[in-house]
């Protein structure tokens, strides 16, 4: 995926400072073509239960402290979700249950997270996605996520003195991580590479973050109850040892 204009991410990301400059970057991201115009036509026309509201429609930047120990990996924004509140995991039945997991866990200050100025904090932790704007049918290409990494790994980079454990909330996640692994921390990915699974667990070299594997948060994981409370629940007590916490 070629980028648009003149400083995509690529040129952009590496030499951003800290991360509320590389959170309005991203925000004014307008690379891939697609994703812009979806994310847009999203905006505009909206879904009749929140006619009412102005839409985010732009790229949704990560959220969470910039010394954060954990970090949680996501495939992207959701339409009307994220895209519409401008927070990541915000303002949809997956969002409801990760930071009710979240808030179990000791690492929110509140279980639910509904719009940017709800008043959600958390502690020690901060979430991101590989792709940052809400693809059509949930599931963006691959040129997109090449394109939308840069992002990423800076942003892997500007937490990287705390970052002890990335939890990657699905398999796309989970293979967003082995680029970030080379670019940021200069470590070749293992081969083959661990293929993903719930509780999977890879230990990098001292000083590089382990990977801690997790379904998605998704409404058809949780609904048919292949993720459970429970399951999240154990995830984020092990993220929680990893991390030191």
């Amino acid at each position: 995926m070629a980028e648009t204009g003149v400083g995509g991410p690529s040129e952009l990301a590496p030499g951003i400072a800290d991360l509320a400059r590389l959170d309005a970057a991203i925000s004014g991201c307008r690379a891939c073509p697609r994703l812009v115009a979806w994310r847009e036509e999203v905006a505009a026309t909206k879904r009749a239960a929140f006619r009412d509201q102005e839409y985010w429609g732009r790229p949704v930047p990560g959220f969470g402290p910039p010394d954060a120990s954990i970090g949680i990996l996501g495939l992207a924004p959701a339409a009307h979700g994220g895209n519409r509140t401008g927070r990541i995991f915000t303002g949809d039945r997956s969002g409801d249950v990760l930071f009710a997991a979240l808030h179990r866990a000791g690492l929110a200050n509140q279980p639910t997270s509904v719009s940017r100025d709800d008043g959600l904090a958390l502690a020690h932790t901060r979430v991101f996605a590989a792709v940052r704007c809400a693809p059509p049918d949930n599931k963006p290409t691959p040129a997109e996520r090449d394109t939308c990494a840069p992002w990423l790994h800076r942003e892997m980079e500007l937490v990287r003195p705390t970052l002890r454990v990335v939890v990657a909330l699905g398999g796309f996640a989970w293979s967003a991580f082995w680029p970030a692994l080379n670019s940021v921390y200069g470590v070749r990915p293992p081969t083959p590479r661990p293929a993903f699974g719930h509780g999977t667990l890879w230990r990098g070299s001292a000083g590089v973050p382990a990977l801690l594997g997790c379904y998605h948060v998704s409404q058809q994981n949780t609904f048919t109850g292949r993720l459970t409370p429970a399951m999240l629940d154990d995830v984020f007590a092990r993220a929680k040892d990893l991390a030191g916490l």
